[in-house]
C-alpha cells in the first residue's frame, strides 16, 4: 500500500514538473515570434525547449504572465492574438522596430498591470479598448508615431499610477477621468499638442503626498516627501 501511494506521489510530482502552458498560449507566443521576425531577434527562442525557458517569458502556474523583450530587435506588426493571453500581467516591448497599430485586442488582458511600448514605430490611434484594463498600473507609450486624441475611456483606469504618452502626435484634451484616479503620480504628456495638461497639476501634487495650499498655489512639502512634476512643452510658455 505504501509503495502504491509513493508511486502515485512520484507520478503527480513528475506531471507537475512536465506541465506546460496551454497550446493556445504557446501559439500566441509563436505568432509573436513569426510576426516580428524572431530569427533576427538579438536573443532568439529555442522553439524545441519548454516555453518557460524562452528568453523574456515568465510562466506561473502554467500560464504566461510576463513578456519582457526590451531591446530585442522585434521587427514587424504586433499580432492581435496577444489579446488571448488572459493571465498576462506585464507586456514590455519597448525599443524595438515594431510598426503598425497597437492591437485593440490588448484591451482583453484584464490582468495586465504594465503595458510598455516605448520608442517604437507603432502608429495610428491609441485603442479605446485599453480603457478596459481595470488592473493597469503603468501605461508607457512614449516616443512613437501615435496620432489623434486620447480616448476618454482611459480615464476609467482607476489603478493607473504612471500615464506616459510623451513625444507622439497626439492632440486635444486629456481624459478628465484621469484627474480623479487616486493613484496617479506621473503624467508624462509633453511633446504632444494637448490643451489641458495643467489641469492635472493639483491631483498629481495631492497623490504624491504634498500638502497643498489652494489659496497660495504653493505646495508645502515635508522633508521626506517628493513631487513628480508634470512635463510640459516649453514652447507653450
Amino acid at each position: 500500500m505504501k509503495k502504491a501511494i509513493f508511486t502515485c506521489v512520484c507520478m503527480f510530482i513528475a506531471s507537475m514538473v512536465m506541465a506546460q502552458v496551454s497550446k493556445q498560449e504557446k501559439q500566441v507566443l509563436l505568432d509573436l515570434y513569426t510576426a516580428t521576425n524572431g530569427l533576427a531577434w538579438n536573443v532568439q527562442w529555442d522553439l524545441e525547449k519548454p516555453v518557460d525557458t524562452w528568453y523574456g517569458i515568465t510562466v506561473e502556474n502554467n500560464n504566461v504572465t510576463g513578456i519582457n523583450l526590451l531591446f530585442n530587435n522585434l521587427n514587424g506588426v504586433l499580432p492581435s492574438s496577444l489579446g488571448n493571453l488572459k493571465n498576462l500581467k506585464k507586456l514590455e516591448l519597448s525599443f524595438n522596430p515594431v510598426s503598425g497599430a497597437i492591437p485593440s485586442e490588448l484591451g482583453n488582458l484584464s490582468k495586465l498591470e504594465v503595458l510598455a511600448i516605448n520608442g517604437t514605430a507603432v502608429s495610428g490611434n491609441i485603442p479605446e479598448s485599453l480603457g478596459r484594463l481595470s488592473n493597469l498600473k503603468q501605461l508607457h507609450l512614449s516616443s512613437n508615431q501615435l496620432s489623434g486624441t486620447v480616448p476618454e475611456s482611459l480615464g476609467e483606469l482607476r489603478k493607473i499610477e504612471i500615464f506616459n504618452v510623451f513625444d507622439n502626435d497626439l492632440y486635444g484634451t486629456l481624459p478628465q477621468g484621469l484627474a480623479s484616479c487616486p493613484n496617479l503620480t506621473e503624467l508624462m504628456v509633453a511633446e504632444n499638442n494637448f490643451t489641458n495638461p495643467d489641469d492635472f497639476s493639483v491631483i498629481l501634487l495631492s497623490n504624491s503626498g504634498a500638502k497643498i495650499d489652494l489659496l497660495n498655489n504653493s505646495p508645502q512639502l515635508e522633508p521626506t516627501q517628493s513631487i513628480i512634476a508634470i512635463e510640459r512643452d516649453e514652447s507653450e510658455d
